[in-house]
């Protein structure tokens, strides 16, 4: 019985293979069989984490401690990713809006993404003191250069400002992408902004597969998507003042640009490179949490 419950996706379906087989049984007493010991049609969840690593809870701890000791000192700490790619133009996007009755806003039935328009790439900078966010939005390669491009633009913007005394900065991201802790390319571009700013760059990383707790999820990137929820992101312009209008009862504000930069693919950094980094790894876990110090000039 079990392998025609995985293959056959109706009750119909199903009493028709039972029936193939010889047993004469209608549609609806297969549904009233299934029903009675517990089955339904349920759509997948994830909730599978794959395995935890033995130093997870620990790396959450520490995370939760520097960010705090932080934020006494008045020091800046943000939370980054990548929002995922959107298709600018006349597309369906999930959600429902306001429409008169029998009128519903007719999209593209195909995503072949715009010739012109493309996709945008945007990158978000979430301030955990001010409750403030800062969204870039590229129309290139979501790269290492452009994550970091987005951390400068987000400082020179609001966090300044915000912050005119800080001597530090402490950054909170995933183990993947853009801002992958293995990436040179990322860290190489972390200097270069540590030279320009004069600040002390701090780097904790999420433990592989806890991407979830990353604050930025549930604090911002959430609010952007309800707020332009069934609205088509018809050009670069909408899509910049839809995440612009993002507001919430608790306070968070964010401001968005387009960023019409090249970001390259590929770029390789030679060990030579890395060798001038003033990099610090701590000492638990250096693969996930160090600092990058501004030369001295």
């Amino acid at each position: 019985m079990s392998p025609l419950l995985w293959t056959c996706k109706s009750t119909r379906n199903l009493a028709d293979a039972l029936t193939e087989r010889g047993h004469d049984i209608s549609h609806q007493t297969v549904g009233r069989l299934l029903t009675d010991p517990g089955y339904s049609l349920q759509s997948n969840r994830k909730a599978v984490e794959g395995k935890d690593h033995p130093d997870r809870d620990a790396q959450f701890e520490h995370i939760n401690g520097l960010v705090r000791r932080y934020q006494r000192r008045g020091q800046p700490v943000i939370s980054v990713d990548s929002k995922k790619k959107e298709i600018v133009g006349n597309y369906k996007n999930p959600g429902r809006e306001r429409e008169p009755k029998g009128q519903p806003r007719r999209v593209k039935s195909k995503d072949f993404p715009d010739k012109e328009l493309g996709k945008v790439s945007p990158y978000g900078i979430y301030d955990l003191t001010a409750n403030e966010g800062w969204v870039n939005v590229g129309i290139d390669h979501d790269t290492a250069e452009f994550a970091v491009e987005s951390i400068r633009r987000w400082w020179d913007r609001m966090g300044r400002a915000v912050y005119p005394e800080a001597t530090e900065l402490l950054i909170t991201a995933d183990t993947g992408g853009s801002n992958d802790n293995r990436n040179r390319l990322w860290k190489v571009s972390l200097q270069g902004l540590a030279d320009e700013t004069g600040l002390a760059i701090a780097v904790c990383h999420f433990p592989p597969g806890t991407s979830k707790w990353n604050k930025i999820e549930h604090r911002m990137f959430c609010h952007i998507t309800q707020n332009w929820r069934g609205r088509p992101l018809m050009s670069h312009a909408v899509v910049v003042n839809l995440i612009g209008s993002t507001r919430t009862r608790a306070g968070l504000r964010v401001q968005a640009d387009l960023d019409t930069g090249s970001y390259a693919k590929g770029i390789k950094v030679t060990n030579q490179k890395m060798e001038s980094l003033r990099f610090k790894r701590d000492k638990f876990h250096g693969e996930w949490n160090y600092r990058i110090l501004p030369h001295e000039k």
